[in-house]
């Protein structure tokens, strides 16, 4: 338990409870009106009681009558009203009419879809009339994700020309991005903390500032539109996106979203308001996406409709009463009906009783998972109130029924038209129609802002406002920068676990100093602090030295992820993976002080990493400012401290590691650390010995093979004519010896494994467990990686085959990436999941991966798992057998 010697304001909640909707619609209209203008009414309700909203006693008994888990329509009429602060123009209104009147119906088609850049072209743009592209977390111009922000200018120039062409309509072409910590997609450019360090400051000022940056970045390269801000309160922190999420607390969130909308498109009602130094914002996910059943991106959304109203719909008051332009709708679920088809809240709330007149956006072909649609033909999605249709890769197929379906009348020609009207309406709202094309505009190519000192210096403040002290026993910190400091731990000069997923490409990895040259790690910020006070810095990932250091931080935490890979079952850091803790362990035993510096995008289970700790600290992802840290952690060389920690948590911490809904306001609420909890230098406390009890885990089903272990609840066998063997340890051989595996080491000991195939008789390596739904994988382009050394190339053909259950499966030829050895390292195969789908396999109920061949092979296999696409793989390296 925590003794706390002192009273301190670090250790309050921060109003850690449930907001009623009247507190909330009341902090909507602080949040984005100014104070002589109402523009939110309600019914009749008094201060929240529980948690919950009371209500007049017809309504209460209504209600208690009633109770809506998504089963049945909403009742808008509970929801509140909002007046948007950006009045309609009739002048504009009245050439948008002009414009529509004009367009034929393929024109009209051809505005409500958006295209990835990875499979649209500006000549598919002229010829479909497209009204936006944008660029998925691993598309970039020419493909290549560390290419110079010139080529982002050049590309949108070549889109713009396309949609401008004299034959055509001429509605400008709208770009649209995930810049959710800064315009992170470019090299070079600012990236700031994660929503969730964020969300540690509380800081709504810094919040507005951080979204004019964006903004002004993503003007340099010529874009016009953002996705962000992301609006979820996650209530279950094994979602792998919950680092997307300012808090598990409403209010914090309508707070900080209303701010970020106004730095992003400046504030209604004055000259900046979408200049040449703004963009169009998005509120998302509409509606839900961090209320998930277990966690589960896209899954379903466990709430009630006043749940649903209070705790997931906060963020859209205020970012409406702001002035956001464009919302995107969720790929999850509501009483088992996708929010890409429940006209209730897409039309019914949003747009009418809330009075939302932007476009309303849909999210990676989620309009494909509504029961009934695919992704390249669903009416239901544009007929429940989508307005903009997002299909990357299907656009082509969705544009031809999208105009089959307005010709029949299925797509009420109204209803298609008010969508284009929408979407011209935000064109012209941002000046896309006044504007000259891309590289002409105010910003662009004005690359001293992308990156620039003023932008870098708000990235610092929020890196030391963000980071929460968990644990100061001793008052070890703050540390003397004159002292003998060992840095140890794989985070503290990684910018890849600095800085965390939707960090040039999609899941994050891979990145460095080439892509941000003028990036600080953490232990450039310890060097510089230490080396200018005139100490001893050590530095060994693995905390070996010659000498007994003063004190060793320790830097450490979560591999960069985003959804589905950063989905998982437990609330326990790394389990099975003992090498941390370990370390920490190892250096306190040493009499060494230990300072734990924690990279997560989500509180964890780390009872025996805080038990190892002297000190411990949240730093969540603080983006490649990260040295910006360094001046919280140690003192000025004269002894004084720099900069305190002002960071509170903005989610409850866990006590065990099953604690998976752990919300302020929740029954039996029983958190280690509550809801605004965090340290300063000021206070004295003592965090008492914490039970190292784990609890069972869930299996992540996209790992196969990693590490020399078969993990996930898979299976693997060799398997000739003559039957199967399953394998566990050592060596074993199918039945007629055609086919061996055993232990191999690739770097360190049995960390992989050796298949032989020794050509005598058809042999088959599988990889087996009970069914598994892949389709969310598959919607999201993942494909099954095989990372590989080739020992003895193959003389026979080598097939890969995808199997869900008898008689459902296909096989697919890969011999060419095992026809050569390559001593020079490990190499991977890559097959895309939508291959599978393509074939006909059924990705619901996948049970099997198979590697066969029928003659002689030699290969050593490091990993198998289901991983995002990258690198250019595509189905046509990977010919179906037939």
């Amino acid at each position: 338990m925590l003794n706390r010697h002192t009273a301190s304001a670090a250790h309050q909640l921060r109003n850690g409870h449930r907001l009623g909707i009247s507190a909330v619609l009341a902090l909507a209209m602080v949040a984005g009106c100014s104070a002589d203008e109402e523009k939110t009414s309600m019914p009749e309700t008094s201060a929240q009681t529980q948690g919950k909203p009371e209500m007049t006693a017809d309504a209460e008994s209504t209600a208690t009558a009633a109770v809506n888990n998504g089963e049945k329509a909403v009742d808008p009429a509970i929801w509140g009203t909002i007046k948007m602060p950006v009045a309609k123009d009739p002048a504009m209104e009245q050439r948008i009419d002009e414009i529509i009147a004009a367009m034929t119906l393929e024109q009209k088609v051809g505005q409500v879809i958006q295209a990835d850049i990875s499979a649209v072209t500006p000549e598919d743009v002229k010829k479909y009339y497209l009204g936006s592209v944008l660029n998925g977390g691993n598309s970039a111009p020419n493909g290549d994700l560390h290419g110079p922000a010139q080529d982002w200018i050049d590309l949108a120039d070549a889109f713009w020309e396309a949609s401008m062409a004299e034959d055509g309509p001429q509605i400008p072409i709208i770009w649209g991005t995930d810049a959710v910590h800064g315009h992170t997609n470019i090299p070079g450019a600012t990236v700031f903390p994660h929503n969730i360090g964020l969300g540690a400051t509380g800081d709504a000022d810094l919040l507005e500032r951080i979204g004019a940056a964006t903004a002004m970045e993503i003007r340099v390269t010529g874009l016009d539109w953002t996705f962000a801000p992301t609006l979820a309160a996650a209530r279950d922190d094994r979602w792998g996106r919950a680092y997307e999420s300012y808090s598990e607390e409403p209010e914090l969130i309508a707070k900080l979203g209303a701010a970020l909308v106004h730095g992003i498109q400046g504030v209604p009602g004055t000259d900046n308001f979408l200049d040449s130094s703004k963009v169009v914002a998005t509120s998302k996910h509409f509606l839900g996406d961090g209320g998930t059943d277990g966690g589960k991106d896209q899954g379903e959304t466990i709430s009630t409709e006043e749940e649903l109203r209070d705790i997931h719909g906060a963020g859209y008051y205020s970012t409406l009463n702001a002035g956001v332009q464009s919302v995107m709708a969720s790929f999850s679920s509501w009483g088992d009906q996708k929010m890409h088809g429940r006209k209730d809240l897409l039309t019914d709330v949003l747009k009418e009783q809330w009075d939302f007149d932007g476009l309303v956006v849909g999210d990676w072909n989620g309009h494909g998972q509504i029961k009934g649609c695919t992704a390249t033909d669903c009416p239901d999605s544009i007929n429940a109130g989508l307005d903009m249709y997002m299909a990357p890769d299907s656009w082509k197929g969705l544009y031809e029924t999208t105009l089959a379906h307005a010709q029949s009348g299925e797509i009420p020609m109204a209803r298609l038209d008010d969508a284009v009207r929408r979407i011209l309406r935000v064109k012209m709202r941002a000046n896309l129609f006044e504007q000259p094309k891309p590289s002409e505009r105010e910003y662009t190519g004005k690359f001293e802002y992308l990156g620039g000192d003023e932008h870098t210096e708000i990235a610092r403040e929020a890196v030391r406002k963000s980071a929460v002290l968990i644990k100061n026993n001793g008052n070890v910190l703050p540390l003397s920068p004159g002292a003998n400091v060992l840095v140890a731990g794989d985070g503290a000069d990684n910018l890849s676990k600095l800085s965390g997923g939707w960090t040039i490409s999609w899941q994050g990895e891979g990145i460095s100093k080439k892509d941000f040259p003028q990036a600080e790690t953490l232990l450039d910020g310890i060097r510089r602090n230490v080396e200018n006070a005139g100490g001893t810095l050590m530095v060994d990932r693995n905390g070996e030295t010659s000498s007994t250091p003063d004190v060793a931080v320790v830097v450490f935490g979560e591999d960069p992820y985003a959804e589905f890979r950063g989905d998982i079952g437990t609330l326990d850091y790394k389990p099975g993976d003992d090498r941390d803790v370990e370390l920490l362990r190892k250096l306190k035993a040493d009499g060494v002080p230990v300072v734990a510096v924690f990279l997560s995008g989500r509180p964890l289970w780390m009872n025996p990493e805080l038990n190892a700790s002297d000190a411990f600290v949240a730093a969540w992802l603080p983006g490649t400012q990260a040295g910006a840290l360094a001046d919280v952690l140690f003192t000025d060389a004269a002894g004084e401290v720099q900069h305190d920690f002002t960071g509170r948590l903005s989610f409850s911490w866990p006590k065990r590691a099953d604690q998976y809904r752990l919300n302020k306001g929740d029954e039996n609420y029983d958190p280690l650390f509550p809801l605004g909890y965090g340290l300063t230098y000021g206070d004295e406390s003592t965090l008492d010995e914490l039970h190292e009890d784990a609890v069972a885990t869930e299996a992540n089903t996209l790992t196969l093979f990693d590490n020399g272990a078969v993990i996930g609840g898979w299976t693997l066998k060799v398997m000739d004519d003559q039957g199967a063997e399953e394998w566990s340890l050592g060596a074993v051989s199918s039945p007629s010896k055609a086919l061996t595996v055993k232990p191999a080491d690739l770097g360190q000991q049995e960390n992989a494994l050796r298949a032989t195939w020794d050509g005598s008789a058809p042999a088959e390596l599988i990889m087996t467990r009970t069914p598994t739904d892949f389709s969310r994988e598959t919607n999201a382009q993942f494909a099954l990686a095989i990372d590989y050394l080739v020992e003895t190339p193959a003389s026979g053909d080598v097939h890969l085959t995808f199997a869900c259950g008898e008689d459902c499966g296909a096989p697919f030829n890969v011999s060419s990436m095992f026809s050569q050895s390559n001593y020079g390292g490990v190499q991977s195969v890559m097959l895309p999941l939508k291959c599978v789908a393509d074939a006909g396999v059924d990705m619901t109920k996948i049970d099997t991966f198979a590697l066969k061949t029928t003659g002689e092979l030699e290969i050593v296999l490091a990993k198998i798992a289901v991983v995002p696409a990258v690198g250019g793989a595509t189905c046509t390296n990977f010919p179906l057998v037939k």
